[in-house]
């Protein structure tokens, strides 16, 4: 037999060898290690809204690779001493839009966007929409303007889908929606609406229109007087006494009598 075939014979089994046994070491080698994981920081316990995340408070845990977590932190001491904007459950990763920015506060404040406020009114059982009203809740602000110098008491629309922060000292809502008797609403305004809701409370007394949750629209506000709870009267329509069009008193005719012997005629002139 030729040597050099049966060299050549031995270096070609020699790297079929190689190439099957790297291939079956990958395969068992995946099988065993089982899928990557990478560690994020996740709650140690239930945190609560506003509450400031400390180091007892988070742990790591392992998350496969396979689902990536945008804005996750990967060290604890990263997101020590920010604030929870939003609830977070016991072993639950910890992202970045769920804190408050470092420096921003704590508790309610950091529900308060940018540019934003946060004005408290009071109400009561009744205006309080039977103690339905809950954080996030959206409202329609009314005030019933009573004076001396208003002879006439009307409603006014002066807030439309308004967003409740807090119902009470309650920053969320009851997880299992039972109403909720409360006296002050802290409600989510820009400063020209905050503006316009204390003045409205220096004229009359204030009441919430709860709204659906999906429903932003706007109506144009027409405001009540008592004619119109009559039945079928148009708000719109009614004039108060203070406006109403000056009645014209009709212009009398000119008469002309002329005499002329016997004759006597009389001729009207407008």
């Amino acid at each position: 037999m030729n040597p050099r075939r049966l060299v050549l014979a031995l270096v070609v089994a020699l790297l079929l060898s190689g190439a099957v046994t790297f291939f079956l070491n990958r395969k068992l080698g995946s099988r065993t290690m089982g899928p990557q994981t990478q560690k994020y920081v996740a709650a140690a316990h239930p945190i609560q809204s506003g509450e400031v995340l400390k180091a007892e408070s988070l742990v790591m845990v392992d998350w496969p690779t396979t689902i990536p977590l945008q804005g996750a932190f990967t060290k604890i001491e990263d997101a020590v001493g920010r604030s929870a904007i939003y609830p977070v459950t016991s072993g639950q990763p910890i992202l970045t839009m769920q804190l408050a920015a470092l420096g921003s506060g704590i508790g309610l404040t950091v529900k308060i966007p940018e540019g934003m406020r946060a004005v408290s009114v009071r109400s009561d059982e009744v205006v309080g929409v039977a103690g339905f009203l809950f954080p996030g809740s959206h409202v329609d602000v009314l005030v019933t303007l009573r004076s001396d110098k208003v002879p006439v008491p009307s409603t006014q629309i002066v807030l439309q889908d308004v967003e409740v922060l807090t119902a009470g000292q309650n920053i969320e809502p009851d997880p299992q929606g039972k109403p909720q008797t409360v006296n002050v609403v802290t409600l989510l305004l820009s400063p020209p609406d905050a503006q316009r809701l204390v003045l409205a409370t220096t004229q009359g007394s204030i009441e919430f229109v709860l709204r659906n949750g999906a429903d932003r629209g706007q109506i144009k506000a027409v405001p009540m007087q008592i004619a119109g709870l009559s039945s079928g009267v148009d708000p719109t329509h009614i004039a108060s006494p203070s406006h109403a069009a000056p009645r014209t008193k009709a212009k009398e005719p000119y008469v002309v009598e002329t005499i002329m012997g016997d004759k006597h005629v009389t001729t009207q002139f407008e």
